[in-house]
C-alpha cells in the first residue's frame, strides 16, 4: 500500500512539469536538435515519430546565456527528471534559466531521449550536450573547464551517471543533484527508475553498474546535493551514501539536507526552504 502511495504521488509531482515550457527571462534561447547528422543509438521510439504526448522526446537543448562578461561563464546542462518515464522540463528546467542567468551561468535545458530498457540513450544525449557546448565555447564564451550537470531526482541519477561513467573528453566538470535517484539497492533505491532505465530483467551486474554510489572514481567531479529529510520517494540515504563515498575518494562535495519539502520541489517557490536553497547552490557556484 506505501509504494502504491509513493507511486501515485511520484506521477503527481512528474506531472506538473509536463504542459509548462514558458519562463519569464527575456533571453531568447538557441534552440539546437542533437545528433543532425543521425543518432548513434535508439530506445526503439525513434522511428514512430516525436511526439512528447507519447513521451517520446526529440534529443534537444536550448541555450541561454548571460550578458557576455569579461571572463567565459560556467555553463549547466539540466537534466529533468521523472522517473525516466517522463521529463518535467518546466520546474526542473526552463524555469531554472532565470536564477543562472542572475548568477552569470549559461544554461543548457536538456530534451533527453527516455532509455526505455536502453542506459545508454540518455547518457549519449548528455554526452552530446557536452560536445556542443564545447565546439561553441569560444562564440558563446563559456569556460571550457567549467561545464557541469545538473539533473533532479531520476535526471539526478543520469547526471551522477555522466558524472561516473564518461570518458575524460567529456566528463563534467562538476555536478548538481537534486534529490538524486542514487542507489539500486532494493532497500532504499526508487526501482521505478531503474525498471525504466534498465528494463524489468536487468542483472545484478547492471543494477551494479548503474548504482552510483559504488562508481564513484578519483575522477568523478565536485559535486553540490541538495534534498529534503522527509523525502518519501527517493530514499534520502540515495544522496548520503553518494557523498560518503565521494569523500571516500577526497572529492569536494557539499550536502543539503533540508528539514522539509518531500520530492519534486525543483524550482517551486512554494518550497520552505527554496530561498536557502539558491543562496546555499550560489555561494558553492562562487567557490570555484
Amino acid at each position: 500500500m506505501k509504494l502504491l502511495k509513493n507511486l501515485v504521488l511520484f506521477g503527481l509531482l512528474t506531472m506538473f512539469g509536463l504542459n509548462v515550457q514558458g519562463q519569464s527571462t527575456p533571453v531568447k534561447p538557441i534552440n539546437i536538435d542533437l545528433w543532425q547528422n543521425g543518432l548513434p543509438n535508439s530506445n526503439g521510439k525513434e522511428s514512430e515519430g516525436y511526439n512528447e504526448d507519447e513521451r517520446n522526446y526529440k534529443p534537444s537543448i536550448w541555450v541561454y546565456l548571460p550578458e557576455k562578461t569579461k571572463l567565459p561563464t560556467k555553463a549547466v546542462i539540466v537534466c529533468p527528471g521523472g522517473g525516466y518515464g517522463v521529463l518535467c522540463y518546466g520546474y526542473e528546467g526552463f524555469e531554472w534559466a532565470d536564477y543562472f542567468l542572475t548568477q552569470d551561468v549559461a544554461t543548457v535545458v536538456l530534451k533527453y531521449r527516455l532509455p526505455y530498457g536502453h542506459p545508454e540513450v540518455p547518457q549519449s544525449d548528455v554526452y552530446e550536450a557536452i560536445r556542443i557546448i564545447k565546439a561553441h565555447a569560444a562564440e558563446w564564451n563559456i569556460d571550457m573547464n567549467g561545464i557541469g550537470v545538473m539533473g533532479f531526482s531520476a535526471g539526478g541519477h543520469l547526471a551522477s551517471t555522466v558524472a561516473t561513467h564518461a570518458a575524460a573528453e567529456v566528463m563534467p566538470n562538476f555536478q548538481i543533484l537534486m534529490y538524486p535517484v542514487i542507489s539500486s539497492d532494493p532497500k532504499i533505491g526508487h526501482m521505478g527508475s531503474f525498471e525504466n532505465l534498465l528494463g524489468k530483467n536487468a542483472t545484478k551486474n547492471q543494477l551494479e553498474l548503474y548504482s552510483n554510489e559504488l562508481q564513484v572514481k578519483n575522477n568523478t567531479p565536485r559535486a553540490f546535493i541538495a534534498l529534503s529529510d522527509d523525502d518519501s520517494i527517493v530514499n534520502p540515504l540515495n544522496s548520503t551514501r553518494y557523498y560518503d563515498a565521494l569523500k571516500t575518494r577526497h572529492i569536494p562535495a557539499a550536502l543539503h539536507i533540508y528539514p522539509t519539502g518531500e520530492h519534486g520541489w525543483g524550482m517551486n517557490e512554494h518550497f520552505r526552504y527554496h530561498q536557502q536553497m539558491e543562496s546555499d547552490l550560489s555561494a558553492w557556484l562562487r567557490s570555484f
